[in-house]
This record gives C-alpha cells, structure tokens and sequence, in this order.
C-alpha cells in the first residue's frame, strides 16, 4: 500500500497515511479528525541494482583502468561504489583508508610465507 502525505492545517502537522488508492477526497486527519487535509508532495528514492552499480564502473574508464593495474585508489573507488555507503568493519574501513592513500593493504602472514596463521606465530 503506498503512503500518502498530508498536512492538517487545522492541528498543523504534517501526517502520513497507508491508503490502498488514492482518492480525491481527503480522508480524516487522524489526529484531529479535521476533513481539509492538503496533499503533499512526497519525496522518494530509488536504489540502483548491482547490475547499474557494475555498469556505472564499468563505464568508468579511469576506475576501469586503474583496476586492471592494481592501482590501490582505484581499488578502494570500486570498494566504496560496491558497498553503497554502508558502514563497514573497523579493519576494512582501514584497509580502504590505505588504498585511498596509494598502499597495498599488507596481505595476512598466512598468504606471505604459505603457512598458516597459527604456524606463524
């Protein structure tokens, strides 16, 4: 059911109502029970897809370039385009602050010698 937006002129507030259509009549304020409400303009928004956020890099040349060469900004611009603005772990947020600053996050010790973690501590 969309949302419709009113403003009461009688109680002044702003009041939003589940309608399943919209009518031309306006319904009740359900806060005063005043009949004059006014419709309001609503705002809204639309999330891109995975699918827009790949073409949108994709379409990105310098992104696209700098990617291939494994250029750390690159990599941290195609980070934060993947990840929305949402917030993300502690250690990863820093591992984006390096890249932005042109470093290659360190890579775990297990990767660097082939043992694992454990063995090398």
């Amino acid at each position: 059911m969309p949302i419709y937006e009113y403003w009461c002129s009688h109680c002044q507030r702003k009041v939003m109502l589940y309608l399943p259509t919209f009518s031309q009549s306006s319904p009740p304020c359900p806060q005063c029970g005043n009949n004059t409400l006014q419709r309001l303009f609503s705002t809204f928004s639309m999330h891109k897809t995975d699918k827009n956020i790949y073409d949108d890099i994709l379409s990105d040349s310098q992104l696209t370039k700098g990617m291939l060469s494994n250029d750390p900004r690159a990599l941290a611009e195609w980070n934060k385009r993947m990840s929305r603005g949402e917030e993300v772990a502690p250690e990863y947020k820093e591992a984006i602050d390096k890249m932005e600053r042109g470093e290659m996050p360190a890579k775990p010790a297990s990767e660097d010698s082939g043992t694992s973690a454990e063995e090398a501590d």
